[in-house]
């Protein structure tokens, strides 16, 4: 009993520095790769090295290893907070998982339908990428959802199985779907479903990227008007920025904490309104009673 207890303490150990470890790591990358700055600085991701490829050459930028790393940590959290569950349950760890799975099972069954019931899992992994993405701004790291890149590849992802299940009846009926209600608003149509992966990647990138901005703007201008009230005080007490203490953490509260959690819900949202609302679930089931009461009646 104390062996198997030595290893499962052992083995949460594993997961915990999992979970840790890539945040310590991406710190430790931001102190020896960026170079020192003066004043305010807003650039885009910083690129590592580039690979080259036949066509164009591959850039590994911040927002990719930050991205990885988060990934990273995702997984180590739920190898964590899975490990050792059981049938009896009862542990504190267990009824955590139990409540994110009932949580997000909920969520996708009321805004998707059971039909979508599979979903959950996607739309859990979703937020949690979103959100922690967003929130390794906290860390003093470049986070991956200021990068159009990132946010615009989840949105394409979104857009293919937004396709492909306006496409689950035939090439006919999803051709069918842009003349509807009027064949005279086809091109707008047309135009909305191309707008659909643009609206989701540009919303959620530029609200992120705008706190991220405002954020320092304001640090920035704090620490000036803290020179000029307090820039009469000799030495170091005159350069302090005094009105830059609390002040900016109360804003981060809403651009770092509350901001990207609600960006991260609002896209897992949309993700589920798009893909459920394209999908015509009643075209699909009538076709599939047609097709096994044929089947019958062949037999």
């Amino acid at each position: 009993m104390k062996v198997k207890s030595r290893r499962f303490m052992a083995v949460d150990i594993l997961y915990i520095l999992l979970m840790v470890l890539p945040m310590v790591c991406g710190i430790i990358l931001q102190i020896l790769t960026k170079p020192p700055t003066e004043g305010i600085e807003i650039a885009g991701a910083r690129i590592f090295f580039t690979i080259p490829m036949p066509l164009q050459d591959l850039p590994i930028t911040e927002s990719q290893v930050n991205s990885f790393l988060v990934v990273l940590t995702i997984l180590g959290f739920a190898l964590f907070i899975t490990h050792g569950i059981s049938v009896e349950g009862g542990s504190r760890r267990q009824i955590i998982a139990e409540w994110i799975v009932e949580v997000t099972d909920n969520m996708v069954n009321t805004n998707m339908g059971e039909y979508f019931a599979a979903f959950a899992p996607f739309v859990a992994g979703i937020m949690a990428l979103s959100a922690l993405s967003s929130l390794m701004s906290l860390l003093g790291l470049y986070p991956p959802t200021s990068d159009m890149n990132i946010v615009g590849g989840w949105a394409l992802l979104v857009f293919v199985l937004i396709t492909y299940y306006k496409g689950k009846c035939g090439p006919i009926v999803y051709m069918k779907s842009f003349t509807e209600p009027a064949a005279l608003l086809t091109p707008l149509n047309v135009i909305s479903e191309i707008a659909t992966p643009v609206s989701m990647a540009f919303r959620h990138y530029g609200n992120i990227l705008s706190g991220t901005v405002i954020s320092v703007l304001l640090a920035a201008g704090l620490q000036g008007v803290s020179n000029m009230i307090f820039g009469w005080l000799p030495g170091f007490l005159g350069e302090f920025g005094w009105l830059r203490i609390g002040i900016p953490a109360v804003l981060s509260l809403y651009f770092d904490i509350f901001s990207g959690c609600l960006q991260a819900f609002i896209f897992a949202m949309l993700t589920m309104l798009y893909i459920s609302g394209a999908f015509p679930q009643d075209e699909f089931e009538r076709r599939q009673r047609l097709k096994l009461e044929k089947q019958k009646t062949i037999k």
